[in-house]
């Protein structure tokens, strides 16, 4: 008899694993306080992974396969991967164990024990979801730069994507990035996402008596997001069908009220492998080549995030386990009270914080250039900035989410993955949305009780590491500009700066 474990992000139902029914292999899902704590998770997170496992486990026994469910309220259930698969390997007479590999180094390390502690060998086999293997892009870069537009051309011409007869990128370009950058100002009608309404008030009170500690709104009477495979290719369908055409237009786009715009809302099934990244990206192709009408540059953008950057993301964290603790500019301030409940006079910064208490979900410019910008220009422990995007989010799991937060967001590789910080003033923010008109601050002024804090705290984190960033030829220009400026200007910002950094609580 053996012992297959199946992971909350494992709900791969096209694995190989499922092509035949087996008397001697019986199936282990379980959810445990150890899975669901080990970071203060958004409710809505704990609640869609637990009820998508649940259906998964339903939909294996349907197939006739044999499966074993540990809920989390069980009295059986020890909450440790390794305690519970002893006493089941005991109970089904066991003699060996396999999984398939983990995408995150914390719980690899987790599986790697389990030979030693149970006794029992272990088969690891592939999660046959991503495009790449978990060090192939570690041998493409080798100790060269990684940036990710060579790795992206690299899978666009291994696996025939967007390509013409004669193997050039289609339409002539690589990358569209540039036509993909507009503010949305209401010239198309914004189409609803296709949520679903699931009632999972007695899962989350089975969650609530476990003990398990979350943060946000659960939602729990209508949670929207899919929990089944067939759910996510309707999702998937209607992204295809109602916004792709708009998605690379407006995907940098900030509106005031508005949460969804024209975003797939496709993460949280791709990361959990509901869907697989092929038949996305395929999905898209498709409808590009039977609709010429269709943007090339909007659906070259969604490939790109894709088969580019999450394949990318996914080869930077297994080849940087040093990703958990770097900290190259040394920041160490606590986050600010108003990142757990959305209390600041910052309007982009309330919408992007209240949103993402309330739906699990913020796309990512408001993740970057709003929440991640603030918090990079107040100097943010980023120990506290990554537990803080890995518990909030219904699709962040360690492997996506370290070093887009790491790397991207707040600069702890010191310029590993992204050429320079992305921070900006406030010119930035008014310029791709309209929170503006909807702030206590004036995005116009740069000092003074009615100043918007991106303003003087954009100058401030430049002229703090100058020693670091003044060389970066992608920081040229601001830093001439600073220096351009009189003394009295300089020394007026940085004082508002200050006075901003004294109180961040009250901001």
């Amino acid at each position: 008899m053996q012992l297959r474990l199946i992971l909350g992000d494992q709900l791969n139902a096209a694995h190989s694993w499922y092509r035949e029914r087996r008397d001697d292999v019986v199936y282990v899902l379980m959810e445990t306080r150890s899975e669901a704590g080990y970071v203060r998770h958004h409710a809505q997170k704990v609640l869609a992974l637990f009820a998508a496992m649940r259906g998964f486990a339903d939909a294996l026994q349907a197939a006739g396969h044999r499966v074993h469910y540990l809920r989390i309220g069980d009295a059986a259930n020890r909450h440790d991967f390794a305690a519970n698969l002893a006493w089941l390997a005991a109970h089904y007479g066991a003699s060996s164990l396999a999984c398939q590999q983990a995408d995150e180094r914390r719980v690899d390390a987790l599986l790697a024990a389990l030979p030693q502690q149970l006794g029992l060998p272990l088969q690891q086999v592939d999660s046959e979801h991503f495009y790449t293997t978990r060090d192939e892009a570690a041998r493409l870069f080798g100790s060269k730069g990684w940036r990710m537009e060579t790795f992206y051309r690299r899978m666009r011409q291994q696996h025939g994507v967007l390509l013409d007869a004669a193997g050039k990128p289609a339409g002539g370009q690589w990358n569209y990035d540039a036509a993909n950058r507009e503010p949305y100002r209401g010239e198309v009608a914004l189409v609803p996402w296709p949520f679903a309404a699931h009632d999972l008030r007695a899962l989350w009170q089975e969650i609530v008596e476990a003990g398990v500690q979350t943060l946000g709104e659960p939602q729990a009477d209508a949670l929207p997001w899919p929990l089944t495979r067939r759910e996510a290719r309707a999702w998937l369908a209607d992204f295809i069908q109602q916004r792709l055409r708009h998605f690379g237009r407006y995907q940098d786009a900030l509106v005031h009220g508005e949460v969804w715009l024209f975003h797939s809302g496709l993460s949280f099934a791709l990361n959990t492998k509901m869907l697989s990244p092929h038949e996305v990206v395929q999905a898209a192709e498709a409808a590009w080549r039977s609709d010429p009408t269709l943007p090339l540059a909007s659906v070259e953008g969604f490939i790109r995030q894709i088969l580019g950057w999450r394949e990318y993301v996914r080869g930077v964290y297994w080849a940087r386990p040093d990703f958990g603790s770097v900290n190259a500019l040394q920041h160490r301030r606590p986050l600010p009270r108003w990142f757990w409940d959305g209390d600041t006079g910052m309007a982009c910064v309330a919408q992007a914080v209240r949103g993402s208490l309330q739906h699990a979900y913020a796309h990512h410019i408001q993740r970057l250039m709003v929440t991640g910008n603030i918090a990079l220009l107040l100097g943010c422990d980023p120990d506290e900035v990554d537990a803080w995007y890995l518990g909030i989010y219904i699709d962040a799991f360690e492997w996506v989410e370290q070093p887009n937060t790491r790397g991207m967001s707040q600069w702890a590789d010191g310029g590993f993955m992204a050429s320079k910080p992305y921070v900006s003033g406030g010119a930035y923010l008014s310029r791709m949305g309209d929170h503006c008109a909807h702030c206590r601050y004036a995005v116009k002024q740069k000092t003074g009780p009615a100043a918007c804090p991106f303003n003087s705290l954009y100058w401030h984190f430049l002229a703090r590491h100058e020693a670091v960033l003044a060389a970066n030829p992608r920081l040229a220009m601001p830093y001439a500009s600073w220096r351009k400026m009189d003394e009295g200007a300089r020394q007026a910002l940085l004082a508002q700066a200050e006075a901003y950094l004294q109180d961040v609580d009250s901001l």
